[in-house]
């Protein structure tokens, strides 16, 4: 990993680097021994070509890692918690509280009273889940966050827009709504990109039309 980050930062600083001496200071052995390795393996060897235009100018120098420590704090030092700079992006705050109830009050019961008596639905730290034949999934109450978990499941560069089906199975994974198929089936409906990819192309299907029956042997 440290031979593919020196790598990266000789490229990302090439403008600063190039035809200046400078020295590469690292506690891993292997990248000291990255220049000098006389069989690489095979992407050590694409490494070592494209740090062979700094050799002149690059000394790499090791140095113990509990001597090392500058770089390390930089990555590992907690930031402090403030207003200008929280530890927590406020959206996934606002999420957390999206899935959150102190009771399954009235409301809940009557939209979800089916699954509810059949003790599907279970209420732990503040949190519906949604008891499947073998697993619990988060039950959702906020409008948002299901138009965020369809997005995700269909949209998104992982999800790759998939089926209808296979947008179902995703979704099934992660969390339950009443009713969470039509809204599947209609997301994927008004989804103009599978649309226009599965629009039929070609000539239409002839009319049936009655064979005269040849009058001549």
């Amino acid at each position: 990993m440290e031979c593919l980050f020196l790598v990266w930062a000789l490229e990302k600083l090439h403008y600063y680097l190039d035809g200046t001496v400078f020295d590469v200071i690292t506690d891993c052995n292997a990248v000291e021994a990255l220049s000098n390795m006389k069989t690489p393996s095979r992407h050590m060897l694409r490494w070592q070509i494209a740090i062979q235009e700094y050799r002149e100018n690059m000394t790499i120098v090791h140095e113990s890692g509990n001597i090392h420590k500058n770089a390390d704090g930089i990555s590992r030092w907690a930031l402090a918690n403030t207003t200008e700079n929280p530890s927590w992006v406020q959206q996934e705050e606002h999420h957390i509280e999206g899935i959150c109830v102190t009771d399954i009050g009235t409301e809940f019961y009557e939209i979800w009273k089916e699954e509810y008596d059949e003790g599907r639905i279970h209420l732990l730290d503040e949190i519906l889940y949604h008891r499947t034949k073998h697993t619990y999934v988060i039950a959702l109450t906020d409008r948002t966050l299901i138009n965020t978990i369809l997005h995700e499941c269909h949209d998104s560069v992982a999800a790759g827009h998939l089926s209808e089906d296979r947008t179902q199975d995703r979704v099934k994974t992660w969390s339950w709504w009443p009713n969470w198929k039509k809204d599947v089936a209609e997301y994927f409906q008004t989804c103009d990109r599978c649309q226009n990819a599965n629009r039929a192309t070609g000539k239409k299907c002839g009319m049936m039309i009655q064979i005269q029956e040849s009058k001549s042997p």
